[in-house]
């Protein structure tokens, strides 16, 4: 039935678009990110290094509130535990 080839079809999309966070994250190193903290800060800067509690490096970072400009640092270390999520840009 039809409904049987649209189900095989949105799992064979999903199925290719999930990627490990893992992955993801190796695949990211080097690239410029957006990283939002539990407390709304966000930084924006180019991913240097991460370890397995997230804890995170960047370079070039700035900081931002509420989409307003605060500060620019030069490199910027992150505690994992205070990470939301991590965007590429």
């Amino acid at each position: 039935a039809w409904w049987k080839s649209w189900h095989q079809l949105q799992r064979s999309i999903m199925s290719t678009q999930k990627t490990k966070p893992e992955a993801f994250l190796k695949e990211i190193i080097g690239n410029t990110v957006i990283v939002k903290l539990s407390n709304g800060l966000e930084y924006t800067g180019k991913l240097t290094c991460l370890d397995s509690f997230m804890n995170l490096a960047l370079e070039e970072a700035e900081e931002y509130f509420e989409g307003e400009l605060k500060q620019k640092y030069g490199d910027a270390f992150l505690r994992g535990n205070n990470v939301l999520y991590i965007s590429a840009i």
